[in-house]
């Protein structure tokens, strides 16, 4: 790493089932990262609030409650709109397959499925930030 990233986790919606992201946001913090959980049911603007307050490098959003194709196009536009556009978006929870690629054409860096190791999911961000912050040099 090459220095502490900081990581907003977010819970967008309506969902009430917050343990997995605090289980993420724990082994992120453990892994290095400077970590800030934002709670259950955010909005979109309370989310992108929270990045641009944070002045965070990465954004985690956690959704179980399948309605991931609606809100993170909402957070997506609205990094756009505040000048954000550069922070990864990552996003874990229960998301089917067949979503996964319209996600990435939203913008979205990575989706991790259940099951995904806590390890590897640190080590990929950390491989991401480290790559976006070695191009932004150039």
């Amino acid at each position: 790493m090459n220095r502490p990233y900081r990581v907003v986790v977010a819970k967008p919606g309506l969902d009430g089932h917050d343990r997995g992201a605090k289980v993420i946001a724990r082994a992120l913090r453990d892994a290095g990262f400077e970590v800030v959980y934002t709670g259950l049911h955010q909005t979109p603007e309370q989310v992108v609030r929270a990045v641009v307050e944070e002045d965070a490098d990465a954004l985690g959003l956690s959704l179980l409650s399948g309605a991931h194709l609606t809100l993170v196009p909402k957070i997506m536009a609205q990094l756009a709109a505040q000048g954000r556009g550069d922070v990864l978006v990552v996003v874990g929870g229960i998301i089917p397959e067949r979503d996964v690629p319209e996600l990435e054409r939203e913008g979205v860096a990575h989706v991790f499925t259940p099951g995904a190791p806590l390890p590897s999911i640190g080590a990929w961000l950390e491989a991401a930030l480290d790559r976006r912050e070695a191009r932004q040099a150039l």
